[in-house]
């Protein structure tokens, strides 16, 4: 990143090496001819000088997933070294400093990154004054969104999906002729329509979707584990998108990297979150809760039934070795019972993930967000709807059990440990 300091008497002198300004390029019309963009509006031919192409080499690991080989990228074949050398001399700005932000920014930063830079609004101070708190400086590392696009050569579009639409034309504005846009989501790619979001040809177009929260992405990162993150490039304009792409999301932390679409990203991510990820998950917690509680279960006992030994125990033994695994590992009874169920639960609730998706693919859900979301008062919309979720009887219990949890100092696991390893191994 370039910090431009006034030398006494003299020209401004750089302080850092690297530019941050777009790479520079030849503009110019090719007999101002027009041609059609992806959003089915005319945009000028744009020719620029193109970057030498860079040589990945061999990157990708053939896995089997479930019976289908696919072709992964791994920090084994492409470390965070390499990933520093292929942007050693971008500007890596990141637009939005709330949920996905931080996240990103700091492992990127804590990896040795130099060039990384915050975009966000004063006008949301809370976002503004946190990332002072995280050490970005106001004026070198930390600036308004259109400074910050202006001195980027990596634009990493991390605001809400409601926001997006608001500050695109913002951001528009500096998207020069060989920059990338650095989506998290497909949403505002996929929708354009709706978000009118429409990149010019003549920069890439690249994807990184980390399959977590933003506070997952840095708790994984700073337990060393990562966390697993999709990728796709929708546009190629310098014909070196996929290594921009693949280095950013070796460089932020990922546990390893899968190809998608931003279409397949944004119709699963948006199933997934409105389904087994938060919208059926709480919604089948409280459906046990209301059961057990209408037949005379106390609160502790109907919160502990449904969701703390779900979260404490079960989920774990799921996450260590799959489903097949936690079930081995529990009664005989418990066994007896999930296996008669689970496929009453599967018939049940199939016809809603249909319909689900189905709304999601036609583009309704993204219009309700758009329309919700982007609306004036929207935070105080939310916090209504939080509060009633967190005031209920049921989350009140979950605060109560949460304290009563003990807080012991960790005991050491080794192969040495006994009682840990469970009935078999898959």
């Amino acid at each position: 990143m370039a910090v431009v300091k006034k030398k006494r008497g003299g020209r401004p002198k750089k302080s850092v090496s690297a530019e941050a300004v777009a790479p520079k390029a030849a503009v110019k019309k090719k007999g101002g001819r027009r041609k059609k963009s992806a959003g089915g509006k005319s945009a000028e031919v744009v020719s620029f000088k193109k970057p030498p192409r860079i040589d990945l080499g061999d990157i990708y690991t053939r896995m089997n997933f479930g019976g289908k080989n696919e072709d992964i990228v791994t920090r084994k074949k492409f470390s965070v070294i390499k990933a520093r050398e292929i942007l050693k001399d971008e500007v890596i700005a990141v637009i939005g400093y709330g949920v996905q932000g931080p996240a990103q920014a700091l492992n990127l930063r804590d990896n040795g990154f130099k060039n990384v830079i915050i975009g966000q609004s004063k006008l949301f101070k809370r976002d503004w004054d946190r990332a002072v708190k995280d050490g970005w400086v106001p004026g070198v590392t930390l600036f308004d969104i259109e400074e910050a696009c202006d001195k980027g050569t990596i634009i990493q579009m991390l605001v809400s999906d409601a926001a997006a639409r608001k500050v695109w034309p913002t951001v528009k504005k500096y998207l020069t002729p060989g920059k990338a846009l650095y989506f998290s989501h497909g949403f505002s790619i996929v929708y354009n329509k709706q978000t009118k979001v429409i990149p010019p040809e003549y920069v890439d177009v690249i994807m990184v979707a980390p399959k977590g929260s933003g506070t997952s992405v840095r708790r994984n990162f700073l337990d060393g584990v990562g966390i697993n993150s999709s990728y796709a490039v929708h546009q190629n304009a310098t014909k070196n998108a996929t290594a921009r792409c693949l280095a950013l999301g070796i460089g932020l932390g990922s546990g390893y990297l899968f190809p998608t679409t931003f279409e397949k990203e944004v119709y699963s991510d948006l199933t997934g979150e409105r389904g087994v990820l938060m919208g059926a998950l709480a919604g089948i917690m409280e459906a046990q809760y209301d059961v057990l509680r209408k037949n005379g279960h106390s609160p502790s006992e109907a919160f502990n039934e449904t969701v703390e030994e779900l979260t404490q125990s079960l989920i774990r033994l799921v996450d260590e070795n799959g489903m097949d695994w936690m079930y081995s590992n529990c009664s005989a009874t418990a066994q007896h019972g999930a296996l008669k169920w689970r496929p009453k639960f599967k018939k049940a609730t199939l016809p809603v993930f249909a319909e689900l998706y189905k709304s999601v693919k036609a583009g309704q859900e993204t219009k309700e967000v758009l329309r919700d979301c982007g609306k004036p008062n929207y935070q105080d919309l939310l916090g209504a709807k939080l509060a009633e979720l967190g005031d209920s009887e049921m989350w009140q219990a979950g605060k109560a059990v949460r304290e009563l949890r003990p807080q012991e100092k960790a005991r050491e696991i080794t192969k040495d440990t006994k009682g840990v390893s469970g009935r078999s191994k898959n």
